[in-house]
């Protein structure tokens, strides 16, 4: 039986980002959990968040129920924190990231820790990334896959938003937006979240 779906969304997004995917899902690929990750424009940790996945995680399907898990960008590597360093990984069957400056990403490079904690997080060697990329043993019991958009302007360099374990796609997209909007994008995201 295909566990439950968890959609993780990124900075300055809601739920409402995976409106198109999930429609095409509905009946398709149940349950759905799209949770709300208030990330105050940038303000809030990624730990925070990922603590924060967790809880509505296991609210919604307990704490044992499988789960697949699909991030976009900064949902990325919230997820990643908590499938490393909060032992989701135990229960999850797939991790799909889209566009996850997990190496890191230099638009993220003017901002002071002090009053964007959660962008700062995303700084190439920032600390939060030192310890995800120090031991990866985690992601090597889920099947892992990493879309990049190869010119994304908001993970740069697009090529390298990718996770240190599984194969890495491209997906047919010229921007970071155009990622979950473009029917193409929808159409190989489907393929694969419809997977067995």
């Amino acid at each position: 039986m295909t566990p439950p779906l968890v959609l993780v969304h990124g900075l300055w997004d809601t739920p409402g980002l995976f409106r198109r995917l999930s429609r095409e899902l509905r009946g398709r690929r149940d349950p759905l959990l799209i949770p709300h990750l208030p990330h105050g424009l940038g303000h809030v940790p990624l730990e925070t968040l990922a603590t924060q996945l967790g809880q509505r995680i296991e609210a919604a399907f307990g704490p044992d129920q499988p789960v697949d898990l699909l991030g976009f960008s900064m949902g990325g590597v919230i997820s990643r924190a908590w499938l490393q360093l909060q032992g989701g990984h135990h229960r999850t069957r797939r991790f799909i990231s889209i566009a996850s400056p997990h190496q890191g990403t230099l638009t993220a490079m003017p901002w002071p820790g002090w009053l964007l904690a959660g962008i700062a997080d995303m700084k190439p060697g920032s600390p939060l990334l030192e310890r995800l990329a120090a031991d990866s043993s985690a992601l090597r019991r889920i099947d892992c896959l990493s879309f990049y958009c190869p010119t994304d302007l908001m993970v740069m360099p697009g090529w390298q938003a990718v996770l240190p374990v599984g194969p890495a796609r491209p997906l047919p997209a010229l921007l970071h937006a155009d990622l979950l909007a473009r029917p193409a994008c929808i159409r190989v995201l489907l393929e694969e979240l419809l997977r067995p």
